[in-house]
């Protein structure tokens, strides 16, 4: 009489990657390595024939698509080979990683290569390979550093942003009449646009012959009211406009977080005797240091990115005074056509913006340790 085996009958038995042959388990890891050095190997010769450096090459990147596309297929199967059931589950999430891979990485890696090359859309003899010519123009260039400059001002005003925000929030959270009225009417300006915001304020009600803001210069004393003459002026009027357009969205975030405080907490602080200054710093404050950041790190993120208001209203005048490093690379591609060096600009500064905000949290994790 035979002995039945383990399985047998066993209806939810999963195949692991013990239950496969070594046979399986070798084909199925040639398979995955031996699509990827086809892939890679594609893509090597083809920035090199590219660069001018071999001449075999193809004519363009369409083979490196197509050896991703065998890489990505083999991927699957080689799942399903090396580690049976459970690869199959595996394969609803390769599609996501496939997708992030050629979304993120690949121009990533593409962008990279860009830097490297004299790529100018005017110039007839197309793109060539010119290693760290764009990086040593880019350290000479003054225009760029009076950009990265400019951003620190910008990063710098959100400090007050905040506090404005947290005043909104906090007198939109007290017990005032009309107080949902407000809070709709103080997210108008989140509503609109950027582009609508520089083109309605900047252009319109801050022009110098017929703004009504210019009139209203002219009625306060203010003999030539150009709010976009002087450097200083100008680099503060941007600041208001795109403080005016994004702080209700840190208003309404804190709101949020004013909402959520236990009430038995605030009512204890009173029973002690605080008084509403003392409840603030000592109670509210602290307990809302983790929205707050949050707030504050999302609106760093969307700081960094500022350049519509900038492009529309001053392009970047008067002499770069307003200038972002997301605007001057914009007229660095539309104006100069210059792709090579714009994308190693455009490097440059994703590395800055990560080490800033990795730091910036590190630290904030560090102080709030303590305080929290």
């Amino acid at each position: 009489m035979s002995t039945p085996s383990l399985t047998e009958g066993d209806q939810l038995h999963t195949v692991i990657s013990e239950d496969m042959s070594p046979g399986r388990i070798l084909a199925g890891r040639a398979l995955v390595w031996s699509s990827a050095l086809l892939l890679v190997s594609l893509a090597v010769i083809q920035a090199l024939h590219d660069a001018e450096t071999i001449s075999f090459g193809f004519e363009n990147w369409r083979p490196v698509l197509y050896a991703y596309m065998t890489w990505a297929i083999s991927m699957g199967v080689a799942q399903v080979l090396i580690r049976g059931e459970q690869g199959k589950r595996a394969l609803f999430v390769l599609p996501a990683v496939l997708f992030v891979v050629s979304m993120v990485v690949f121009p990533l890696l593409f962008g990279l290569y860009i830097s490297f090359t004299d790529w100018n859309l005017s110039s007839l003899t197309g793109r060539k390979f010119n290693g760290l010519d764009n990086f040593w123009q880019m350290l000479g260039d003054p225009f760029y550093w009076n950009a990265l400059k400019n951003m620190v001002y910008y990063v710098l005003a959100i400090v007050v942003e905040y506090a404005i925000a947290f005043g909104l929030a906090l007198l939109l959270s007290a017990q005032i009449r009309a107080r949902k009225f407000f809070r709709v009417v103080f997210l108008l300006p989140l509503m609109l646009s950027p582009v609508a915001v520089s083109w309605m304020v900047g252009k319109s009600m801050m022009e110098i012959r017929f703004g009504p803001l210019a009139n209203l210069g002219r009625f306060l004393g203010w003999e030539t009211p150009s709010f976009f003459g002087s450097p200083e002026i100008a680099r503060l009027t941007i600041m208001v406009m795109d403080a005016w357009t994004f702080i209700p969205f840190m208003m309404i975030m804190l709101v949020a977080g004013l909402q959520a405080l236990p009430k038995e907490v605030l009512e204890a602080s009173k029973v002690d005797g605080c008084n509403a200054w003392q409840s603030f710093w000592q109670v509210i404050f602290p307990l809302m240091l983790p929205v707050s950041i949050t707030a504050i790190v999302i609106r760093i993120i969307f700081k960094l990115k500022l350049a519509d208001i900038i492009i529309n209203v001053t392009a970047g005048g008067p002499g770069g005074a307003t200038d972002s490093v997301t605007s001057f690379i914009f007229r660095e591609y539309r104006d100069r056509s210059n792709v090579g060096y714009g994308t190693l600009l455009a490097m440059v500064y994703l590395i800055l913006i990560v080490i800033f905000v990795t730091s910036f949290l590190s630290f904030v994790k560090r102080w709030m340790r303590p305080t929290t």
